[in-house]
């Protein structure tokens, strides 16, 4: 899949550990803590490949929504290892930070590394593609989540009649034709959708276009939906009447 990284994003505060174990701490009550944060998992990865650092407090206020498909908790993973290599003063590069990050989760190289890229395997072989033009990029999540493992245990990969046109994508990122991008997206995961859940996304995909994106696609394996605007206007009046029904909708840029 290509996968595009955004302006929408955490704040994270990585400083030295008071004392003992690190600690992981969000403004959202219901995030794990401490070991099983994957922020620390990421440390504790950093950790035992270099030989360098020590434990980290964590502290993270998040903007990101969380279970939308959009590696939020992947991209936080992706902060602490940056961070860790500041504090550590170990000097790796982004390639060999994501390296570490496969350790951690499959979308983490990718949060590491950012940009536009061409994932691969589980996620850690990515190939970079042309930066995607610029553009104004809505996202809205809807109320529910959706389990990724059941997801994968309903695609039947024989059975898959459309795909996205990655061949195609990566050719438009190329001669830098935003429109050719939007018209060649499409997640197969949607295919696999409870009819209920997908009347949603189908419904906020609607909301997108009418209000004039140029394409709309579930992201990763959901619930959030996203649609690429050229007109910030437009992209604003999306965000407007998407938020009458949903609190979790925001307007970006890639990055």
């Amino acid at each position: 899949m290509v996968m595009q990284s955004v302006s929408l994003a955490d704040e994270l505060t990585v400083t030295p550990a008071r004392g003992g174990a690190g600690t992981a701490v969000a403004d959202l009550h219901f995030l794990p803590t401490g070991g099983k944060n994957l922020a620390q998992i990421a440390a504790a990865a950093f950790r035992a490949a270099t030989g360098l650092g020590g434990e980290v407090d964590v502290s993270i206020r998040k903007h990101v929504p969380v279970c939308a498909g959009l590696a939020g908790g992947s991209a936080d993973a992706a902060a602490v290892l940056h961070a860790m290599n500041e504090l550590a003063g170990a000097g790796l590069s982004r390639p060999e930070l994501a390296q570490i990050g496969e350790r951690v989760g499959s979308d983490v190289p990718f949060c590491v590394l950012g940009g536009t890229a061409l994932a691969e395997g589980r996620g850690e072989r990515l190939t970079p593609l042309p930066p995607l033009p610029p553009c104004h990029i809505v996202i809205c999540k809807p109320p529910f989540s959706i389990s990724t493992p059941q997801l994968f245990g309903r695609v039947n990969v024989r059975k898959i009649v459309r795909r996205p046109d990655t061949a195609g994508v990566a050719a438009a990122l190329e001669a830098g034709d935003l429109a050719g991008v939007a018209r060649r997206m499409y997640n197969v995961f949607e295919d696999v959708l409870e009819p209920r859940r997908l009347a949603e996304i189908n419904e906020i995909k609607s909301v997108l276009i009418d209000c004039g994106a140029l394409g709309a696609s579930m992201s990763g394996s959901g619930p959030s939906v996203f649609g690429l605007f050229e007109d910030e206007a437009r992209a604003r009046d999306a965000c407007a009447r998407l938020r009458e029904s949903y609190r979790d909708v925001f307007v970006c840029a890639p990055q």
